[in-house]
């Protein structure tokens, strides 16, 4: 009798446990205001960078003031980086994404403020467009710090790959949409407004849905097990841990150089190859071919990831290959008459180093375990704006602006 007690007694406990983990389908409009906020940002982020000449040449200004339009990014990142880690892991996700959905917004109007006769200043129009992706470069942070911290609180371990995966390859969807649509928007350098306006719409879109859609930071009951202890340790105390973490030091290097590498690719990736005569369309092409099989790759790979847990071997497989690619790539591009190598190591380059994003992420969370998502993820950000390729990579970038005719 008392063994059936027992049993009785142990089958309550279970399915208490089991009845305190609930899944909510409003996690999937979260999902969906963080992935198309994620896409604008990115492509506010690269609006000029495939059309640098035209731009140069409809507001009057240099191509040296055209790449600071999108190297702001960089430099905004590295001080707000480390305040978005302490909104995302103290504050909380749904303030974190509403707060760079109304960022992001205000800086796609304000550059628009540029091409309005009344506001127009001639020469000086430029500074709204440098204001407003300064807004936007603010909102940056906050929004790629959001995947792993949504899918560690909303969604149930056996989904968490996969939102991390389609909210982290947004971004690139972002790059992809602007190298396509950026040249195609503007043939002549009067299209731009058109452009700008364009661009305006997802920003505003994304606003709203995230202001509407969003009511809560955390969800009411956990997802899952995990969700229950993704809770963090103070802002300075997280910092202390993550520096004294040997692995974790070793992924922020080397995952933090790669992002860097991966930002100065797609912003100067125009400049690199019409200095050797290739077309706009064919750097928007190489652009495109970048992302597309780097948005297979990551897919491919996260598949494979969850099937066999291998994250430690795939990545250190892809990082390998990418930088292989990117080698050949950097070599290639001193030359004219390279197409079709060209094209091969771009799309190469875009499949094993994209395919490491999303694992590397989940990586990061793992390894630094128990100090926040925010943190954890924010911090290599933080790293690729600063250490890393890409300080060299934009060096290397500017150099060969001085190289074209202005």
């Amino acid at each position: 009798m008392e063994g059936a007690e027992a049993a009785s007694l142990l089958g309550e406990r279970g399915l208490g446990r089991l009845a305190q983990f609930k899944t909510y389908r409003r996690r999937w409009i979260l999902l969906a205001a963080v992935c198309l906020l994620n896409c604008s940002n990115a492509m506010l982020w690269l609006t000029f960078a495939p059309v640098a000449d035209k731009t140069a040449a409809y507001f009057h200004i240099s191509l040296e003031m055209v790449n600071w339009l999108s190297i702001v990014y960089l430099l905004i990142s590295i001080p707000f980086g480390l305040v978005s880690t302490w909104v995302l892991d103290s504050v909380g996700l749904r303030c974190a994404v509403i707060l760079s959905a109304w960022l992001n917004m205000m800086g796609s109007i304000i550059r628009m403020f540029g091409i309005l006769k009344f506001l127009s200043l001639g020469s000086q129009s430029y500074w709204y467009l440098f204001i407003g992706q300064c807004l936007c470069a603010l909102a940056q942070p906050l929004i790629i710090f959001s995947p792993t911290k949504l899918a560690a609180l909303w969604f149930p371990d056996h989904q968490r790959a996969k939102a991390n995966m389609i909210a982290s390859m947004s971004n690139p969807l972002g790059v992809l949409i602007a190298n396509v649509l950026s040249p195609a928007l503007v043939p002549e350098g009067k299209h731009i407004p058109l452009m700008l306006g364009v661009y305006a719409v997802p920003a505003v879109t994304a606003c709203a849905l995230a202001t509407v859609g969003i009511h809560e930071k955390v969800p009411p009951t956990p997802p899952s097990a995990s969700a229950t202890t993704s809770t963090s340790q103070p802002f300075l105390m997280s910092l202390k841990m993550l520096l004294r973490n040997k692995p974790y030091i070793i992924l922020a290097v080397c995952f933090g150089g790669g992002i860097g590498t991966f930002t100065c690719f797609s912003a100067l990736l125009e400049q690199i190859l019409c200095e050797k005569g290739y077309s706009n369309e064919f750097a928007g092409l190489n652009g495109a071919l970048f992302t597309v099989c780097g948005l297979l790759g990551a897919f491919l790979l996260s598949l494979y990831v969850d099937r066999t847990r291998k994250f430690i071997e795939s990545t250190k497989i892809c990082f390998c290959l990418s930088a292989l690619a990117s080698i050949v790539f950097a070599v290639s591009s001193r030359f004219r008459h390279q197409a079709i190598t060209l094209a091969i190591t771009s799309s190469l380059f875009g499949f094993f180093g994209f395919a490491i994003y999303p694992i590397a992420m989940e990586l990061a969370v793992e390894c630094s375990y128990p100090v926040g998502e925010g943190t954890s993820t924010g911090l290599i950000f933080v790293a690729s704006s600063g250490t890393g390729a890409g300080w060299p990579l934009q060096c290397y970038g500017l150099f060969l602006c001085h190289l074209l005719p202005h």
